[in-house]
């Protein structure tokens, strides 16, 4: 959590610094647009003075005016003039009054009596007036673009950083109320399950993102507990099993010392009486092997519970699962995967297990294989699609290859390798309650494991 409000208070401090460097940037911008018309004006009024220099009359300003070009003037958008004679109050009303939204600057023009008519641009910012004679003869607005423009690019500005901000912010608290708050909650909830703490229920949440998932724990939470219960249950009934016939081993086993005693004494005189007590001690033996037979027996069943949900999936989609999970593993191993072609064909059964059983395949190969290469081929064979997994590495020993499938065993090429020996086991169990099934095959470069499918309708291959 407080990682999260360390991200708050860092979109604050963004926001804070961006909003002062855009302010910043618009007020530049604005001053320098600011003095940039008076830069203008100055230019227009020296060209006015230039071109009114040595005549006399003053109606001359309006055709200036009009020869006036504003393109060159980015500033200025028009230029007005009122002559001081001839001009009614009407007239002088509209100068003065406002320029359609548009700041405005008047200046005089004068006339004087020795040169004629020139401009005092020691107001506009040029060149000093004469002295003497010196005539006003009308008066200049130039309406120009301002620096107030610049204001609203600020407030506009300003205001889309802080609802962007605003935005921000809110998604931040969702994802803090509905996404931080609730994981945290939960955040002992796995600890816990390591730990095999099962008690206790799991609260619900109505978050829809959390929802489903705490759902799946509390399912996890029972199914483990109902695996806990089932297999105290089986560990106590294969108990009980074990005592009964251990007290049941014990009748012939006695019997049998019997039989040997009186043999060693020589207590049967006879071949008849001899021969009787040979035959009991074969046949307690007989009852003794039976009963280690269903020791054996008991030890090996139910050694994993496995469901399989029966429906119907394409080939495509094992292999499209098959290529995602492994083809970069293997990248990263720098071992070769490489699927041949195949007919996209339908098959009944789960495959989410068939995932399981090529999960183990893989898994295997990685384990015990030299990371070389490893193929993937099809081929039908008697109405059924096979699919064969082949790695490089060392085979196993003829001596072993027969108990590839069996509970715990584990050949002599796992060298130092993890594991209990359940693998195949589980790959064979569940291929056979699909109705399909998993064999070896040993070959001078490597393993292979087929898996067997029956084809929609066959049944089993």
């Amino acid at each position: 959590m407080r990682n999260f409000n360390k991200l708050v208070i860092l979109s604050l401090v963004i926001y804070a610094v961006l909003a002062v460097f855009a302010a910043v940037v618009i007020q530049t911008r604005q001053d320098r647009r600011g003095q940039s018309y008076k830069v203008e004006i100055n230019r227009i009024m020296g060209e006015i003075e230039a071109g009114m220099a040595g005549t006399e009359k003053v109606t001359d300003v309006s055709e200036m005016l009009d020869r006036l070009d504003l393109r060159a003037y980015p500033s200025v958008e028009a230029v007005v003039y009122l002559p001081v004679s001839g001009t009614d109050r009407e007239a002088a009303m509209n100068f003065y009054s406002g320029a359609n939204g548009l700041q405005s600057a008047v200046y005089p023009l004068y006339q004087y009596e020795d040169r004629g008519i020139a401009a005092d641009t020691s107001r506009a910012g040029g060149r000093e007036s004469g002295s003497g004679g010196e005539v006003i003869a009308g008066y200049l607005r130039f309406d120009y673009r301002g620096a107030d423009s610049g204001r609203q690019y600020l407030l506009l500005t300003q205001g889309a950083l802080l609802v962007m901000e605003l935005f921000l912010l809110g998604v931040l608290f969702y994802l803090g109320r509905h996404l931080i708050q609730p994981f945290h909650r939960m955040q002992d909830l796995t600890y816990e399950l390591s730990k095999g703490n099962l008690q206790g229920d799991v609260k619900a949440d109505r978050s829809q993102y959390f929802g489903k998932f705490l759902w799946g724990l509390s399912e996890l939470k029972d199914a483990l507990r109902t695996s806990r219960r089932r297999e105290m249950d089986l560990q106590r009934e294969k108990k009980l099993l074990l005592l009964s016939l251990s007290h049941d081993i014990k009748t012939p086993l006695s019997m049998i010392r019997l039989y040997a005693k009186a043999l060693e004494d020589g207590i049967y005189q006879t071949g008849d009486e001899q021969q009787n007590a040979y035959r009991q001690i074969g046949e307690k033996a007989g009852q003794i092997e039976e009963f280690v037979g269903e020791i054996v027996k008991a030890s090996r069943e139910d050694i994993v519970q496995i469901e399989v949900v029966k429906g119907e999936f394409y080939l495509k989609e094992l292999m499209q699962w098959v290529e995602a999970v492994y083809g970069e593993k293997c990248a990263l191993r720098k071992c070769a995967l490489t699927i041949g072609t195949y007919q996209n064909r339908i098959f009944q059964g789960d495959l989410n297990r068939l995932m399981e059983v090529f999960e183990n395949l893989f898994e295997n190969a990685f384990k015990y294989g030299d990371g070389r290469r490893i193929q993937i081929t099809f081929y039908e064979e008697d109405y059924c699609q096979l699919v064969r997994v082949f790695n490089t590495g060392e085979p196993v020993a003829e001596k072993e290859f027969v108990h590839l499938f069996d509970s715990f065993f584990r050949g002599g090429n796992t060298r130092g390798q993890q594991g209990n020996g359940l693998g195949l086991y589980i790959c064979r169990e569940i291929m056979h309650r699909m109705d399909g099934e998993i064999f070896a095959e040993c070959e001078a470069e490597g393993m292979a494991f087929v898996v067997v499918l029956p084809l929609q309708g066959v049944g089993i291959c």
